[in-house]
């Protein structure tokens, strides 16, 4: 069992009274350090340094001490605390010219550290753009390298935080669901797709490597994971959903939507469901448009409401509100800045009491109106944070404007804050692990046995070695890293693997065509949403849904014939069944 240290959280960790004690004392508390303040004049810190946990009196329920905290917040305080914008740099303090550029762009600072002051921000997302990732979009820069460096940026990150008034640390999340939308790649342990872990259809093993990974994410400092997804696949599936949902069936992706959950806030991170009410019956990208939600009430509640309602029981800390068109409930509307949907159904119906949070705001369907308007109506709608504003300043502004209006009312900001600071307040309360248990063998061990649960045949032998001889592993030239995982993978598992001549084996994945299938493989393999396998003419044709290393190790063990493919698709495929194998 891996050592747990307390690390930075502890400083969140003292009662409030501790705070207001040493301010009430005479205590100098010390100045923020970031020019162009907001209004409302220079911020004092309440607490700046890490309380000794033998110093600490026993610790107060989280709600009360948030609601304490709300308390003497300033408007300008509560403003900040519903904001989580994105950052250029690597590092809180220390950033080069073109990251301090952008954030002068952004922010009117040159780091995100002086970001979080002048703004008195709540929260801050890690991001990292990709070419194969279909949310790169809103993605416009990488802050994220290694568990090392990110560690480092988010202890810098928290050290801005605790000089604000609220004292309280900030919410850092970012998007790791795995799979083609995966924003920490080097050195973590990384789990297949959630389609892998629906095709597994083993919920234990699920909690367990979601466990695994909230340890990890604990650990580099995120507190937030913007996950798992929540959607159901329609019969004609989602582009930009695909293989970040568990599947088709809502009551299996019930229960591993409530897994991940689980498995997640017990590693020590706060876990959002998204994107609700549902992003797997449309054929729109909320990226670029606002995609229409077009079943009738009847069967979106049976279809696209379990997952959501299994993780709101589970107990996720977040739920996120999607740009989606939901006619049933309210038509015209994205779901964002729709009462309807985020009070009426979301609170109402399904009783979430956690922290509701906007898919990102610099998304087309949110750009409808200037940012200072959008926030206003996200959070009358019933939201709580808004992510990745356009514009910080005019968002916030936007917000004070509306406070001084009445377009927006205090209440409905002091139960947002409140929300949020609930939250970091709980998650702060667990032990930060070390940054040693990131990549160990008992999270390998934990997510190996989901890879090996989920490989699937769709087609060809279901016992011994699925190739015969030497073999050739080919892929297009995007994915020459999986390529090269596999034949480092079937090499250790016995197979004679040569540069050409060999039998065939074929790896396509995301964003891949039927051009890009080899028509001479004698097994293909998809490495992401099974559905171009219907335009496969290999005999032997398989599934791993994902393209990591512990995947294609699996991948290995069952062309090698050492290991079983129990796997089912989640997702039904033209012309095949969902396992040649497993009935």
């Amino acid at each position: 069992m891996a050592i747990v240290k307390k690390f930075s959280r502890v400083a969140f960790v003292a009662p409030l009274l501790l705070f207001a004690g040493a301010c009430g004392d005479g205590a100098k508390a010390p100045q923020g350090a970031a020019s162009n303040g907001p209004p409302g004049g220079p911020l004092t810190a309440s607490a700046s340094a890490p309380i000794s946990e033998s110093a600490s009196a026993p610790p107060i329920d989280p709600a009360v001490r948030a609601a304490d905290t709300v308390a003497r917040l300033t408007d300008e305080d509560l403003a900040g605390q519903v904001l989580m914008p994105y950052a250029y740099g690597g590092s809180a303090t220390q950033v080069d010219a073109g990251a301090a550029a952008g954030n002068r762009q952004l922010a009117g600072v040159n780091t995100p550290a002086e970001m979080i002051v002048k703004y008195r921000l709540g929260g801050l997302i890690l991001v990292s753009f990709t070419q194969q990732d279909p949310t790169g979009k809103t993605n416009p820069t990488s802050n994220v390298e290694n568990p090392k460096q990110v560690r480092a940026l988010t202890d810098g990150l928290q050290a801005a935080a605790r000089q604000l008034p609220a004292a309280a640390p900030l919410m850092i999340g970012t998007d790791q669901e795995y799979g083609v939308v995966t924003r920490i790649t080097d050195g973590v342990t990384l789990l297949p797709s959630a389609l892998a872990m629906g095709a597994a259809g083993k919920p234990e093993l699920t909690e367990a490597a979601w466990r695994a990974a909230g340890e990890e994410l604990a650990a580099m400092g995120v507190t937030v994971d913007f996950a798992p997804v929540a959607d159901t696949l329609g019969a004609a599936g989602s582009a930009v959903i695909g293989s970040r949902s568990y599947g088709s069936d809502p009551k299996a992706n019930a229960a591993q939507v409530a897994a991940a959950v689980r498995g997640m806030q017990a590693g020590g991170v706060a876990s959002a469901l998204k994107h609700f009410p549902g992003h797997g019956h449309t054929s729109g990208d909320s990226h670029d448009e606002l995609p229409v939600i077009k079943q009738s009430a009847a069967a979106w509640r049976a279809q696209d409401l379990p997952p959501f309602q299994a993780g709101v029981q589970a107990g996720a800390g977040l739920v996120m509100s999607g740009h989606l068109d939901l006619q049933a409930v309210d038509k015209g509307v994205a779901a964002t800045f729709s009462h309807k949907v985020m009070t009426g159904v979301l609170r109402g119906e399904l009783k979430f009491t956690g922290v509701a949070i906007t898919d990102a705001m610099n998304m087309a369907p949110a750009k409808k109106w200037p940012a200072g308007e959008a926030a206003v109506r996200a959070l009358n709608a019933g939201n709580d944070m808004l992510l990745m504003p356009p514009d910080i300043g005019a968002a916030r502004d936007g917000i004070l404007a509306g406070l001084k209006s009445g377009a927006l009312k205090r209440e409905r900001l002091v139960e947002a804050v409140t929300r949020i600071l609930t939250l970091k307040f709980r998650t702060a309360a667990t032990p930060q692990p070390d940054l040693s248990v990131v990549g160990s063998a008992a999270h390998q061990q934990a997510v190996s046995a989901l890879d090996a649960a989920s490989i699937t045949v769709l087609r060809g032998r279901c016992s011994g070695p699925l190739v015969s001889g030497a073999v050739t592993v080919t892929a297009p030239s995007s994915r020459e890293l999986a390529r090269a995982n596999l034949v480092k993978a079937l090499q250790a598992a016995g197979v004679q693997v040569q540069a050409a001549g060999g039998a065939e084996i074929r790896l396509v994945g995301y964003g891949d065509k039927p051009i890009d299938l080899s028509p001479d493989a004698a097994v293909t393999v998809m490495m992401d949403l099974p559905g171009l396998l219907a335009y496969a003419k290999s005999p032997t044709l398989l599934a791993t849904y994902s393209s990591s290393k512990l995947s294609l190790d699996a991948l290995a063990a069952v062309l090698a014939g050492k290991a079983p493919a129990p796997g089912k698709s989640p997702v039904a495929v033209a012309g095949l069944p969902r396992s040649a194998c497993v009935k």
